[in-house]
């Protein structure tokens, strides 16, 4: 029974591990999520900011050319954003995942105490009237 309740102990602390592990994962991909908008909300600000304007032809040339560039690096922030979002629900499923894994071994924890203290009365019950501390005299 105390190996049960150390095995159960040590796949606890395990899980509890786990958890943690998984949680932080999850925050991690959260912020690169916000990181990436963030970025991604930058290059659009900055390829509006950079539209053709009057002037000679080799400035217009040029702005055309960054606002091009601009937009493709628009694109790949917007794939990078989506690349994020799929890693937070993935973080996510497997933190929800871990926390299940936890819980079901804190069950079992509780359970194998209760089954002890039953055994424990069942003992006591089965040991029947044990002398009497305060016999007559």
């Amino acid at each position: 029974m105390a190996t049960d309740a150390r095995t159960l102990a040590r796949i606890h602390r395990v899980r509890t591990l786990q958890l943690t592990l998984a949680r932080a994962e999850e925050a991690r991909a959260r912020n690169t999520v916000a990181t990436e908008t963030a970025l991604s909300a930058r290059v659009a600000q900055l390829a509006e900011a950079v539209a053709p304007v009057s002037g000679d032809a080799v400035t217009l040339v040029a702005a055309a050319h960054y606002r091009e560039r601009l937009g493709v690096s628009a694109l790949a922030a917007i794939a990078r954003v989506g690349a994020a979002e799929a890693d937070v629900y993935r973080a996510a499923a497997h933190a929800r995942a871990a926390k299940q894994d936890q819980s079901a071994v804190e069950k079992l924890i509780e359970r194998g105490g209760r089954d002890a203290v039953a055994r424990e009365r069942r003992a006591q019950e089965e040991a029947g009237p044990g002398r009497k501390r305060h016999d007559p005299c």
